[in-house]
């Protein structure tokens, strides 16, 4: 990941924060504010489909989080400082998450949608749509997983051996 083209180019990146069952994301946000980028994490909206993507300050700011219920850790809905990467800039490139993915760019994620929808915010925005890399163990790509009509596809699946 740290020497991928895409990444070093791009200076606003958005990363999800790691779940267990998920590759684990803490060196690669302790790389981007070593090389003086933007990092920004998703706020999810329970009862929704709708996630912002919020600025961290540091990777020590992660500490400060607030635990969902999802045992997921993101800044909490009174946390209102906090830079929406698109009331601002937009992203240059997004590392997505996922249960799995087909060699098509498709992903399987866990059924909110949450970054389809965000997606498609992303090309209404003037910079448009970042650049999407989904990090994966190579267990989890099939040859096919379920895909809905508003799904967007993956620009490039990062996993072990590929």
């Amino acid at each position: 990941v740290l020497g991928h083209p895409k990444y070093k180019e791009s200076q606003r990146i958005a990363i999800f924060l790691s779940m267990p069952d998920e590759i684990q994301t803490e060196e690669i946000i302790q790389d981007i504010f070593k090389q003086g980028k933007e990092c920004f994490i998703p706020r999810y909206k329970p009862q929704s489909n709708h996630m912002d993507m919020l600025k961290l300050l540091s990777a020590e700011d992660i500490s400060s989080l607030a635990l969902t219920s999802w045992n997921i850790l993101q800044p909490g809905d009174d946390d209102t400082a906090r830079e929406e990467a698109l009331a601002a800039g937009g992203l240059d490139l997004i590392f997505m998450p996922g249960l799995g993915f087909d060699k098509k760019g498709n992903r399987l994620g866990r059924g909110k949608g949450y970054y389809d929808t965000y997606l498609e915010r992303c090309m209404k925005h003037p910079k448009g749509k970042p650049y999407t890399i989904a990090l994966a163990f190579k267990e989890q790509i099939c040859d096919s997983v379920p895909v809905a009509e508003n799904d967007v596809q993956v620009d490039e699946i990062l996993y072990e051996d590929c």
